[in-house]
């Protein structure tokens, strides 16, 4: 558990339902704005590579800190 903290210490801040709503505004806002940027950076020809699998790791923690998110708020994650 010590070390899903120190990966995502935003989903495990939640005590209250605005909590909850910010932290996921925050993870989707994020997302989008990384996505956006590294979208561009993606069509330079010999980095793109390297930024569209950059982007697929962002994908998969934002899945991962918004769904553990929500199991740390409605207590099924302890």
């Amino acid at each position: 558990m010590e070390t899903l903290k120190k990966f995502f210490p935003l989903s495990f801040q939640t005590k209250d339902m605005a909590q909850l709503i910010i932290s996921c505004l925050i993870y989707l806002l994020v997302g989008a704005v990384l996505g956006f940027l590294i979208s561009i950076l993606a069509r330079i020809p010999i980095l793109g590579l390297i930024f569209t699998l950059i982007s697929a790791l962002l994908e998969i923690y934002i899945f991962a800190g918004l769904v553990i998110l929500f199991l740390y708020y409605f207590k099924i994650l302890k």
